[in-house]
């Protein structure tokens, strides 16, 4: 069983930051693409930034400019950096490895946004 395991969630007042944390077991950090989800209330889950094996960043255009993802390869971490959090970023963010239609995922952190 495949686990990731993210940490780093709670709750901020609109403009601050969080950082939220997603380890990976190395034989899935090394080869999948590692990407960070979100599911607000009553929504879709969407896609908020992926990265590849190679390094290679993307982004959905609401976070575009204030969340940066990352990885430490001695560590088999991901890392999503948030800044100037508003109330829409509130969501339950989730960590995801996928790779030729293999799919595994994290159990969730939360993340609310509010003065």
């Amino acid at each position: 069983q495949v686990q990731l395991v993210e940490t780093g969630g709670g709750f901020v007042q609109p403009g601050g930051s969080l950082r939220l944390s997603c380890a990976v077991p190395r034989s899935i950090f090394s080869i999948f693409r590692m990407g960070w989800y979100r599911q607000a209330p009553g929504k879709q889950r969407e896609l908020v930034a992926t990265m590849t094996s190679g390094g290679s960043a993307d982004y959905a255009d609401s976070v575009k400019g204030r969340f940066t993802i990352s990885r430490d390869d001695a560590r088999n971490t991901v890392y999503l950096q948030m800044n100037s959090l508003q109330p829409e970023d509130t969501a339950v963010y989730y960590c995801r490895a996928d790779r030729l239609g293999i799919n595994y995922w994290g159990q969730g952190t939360q993340v609310s946004v509010s003065s």
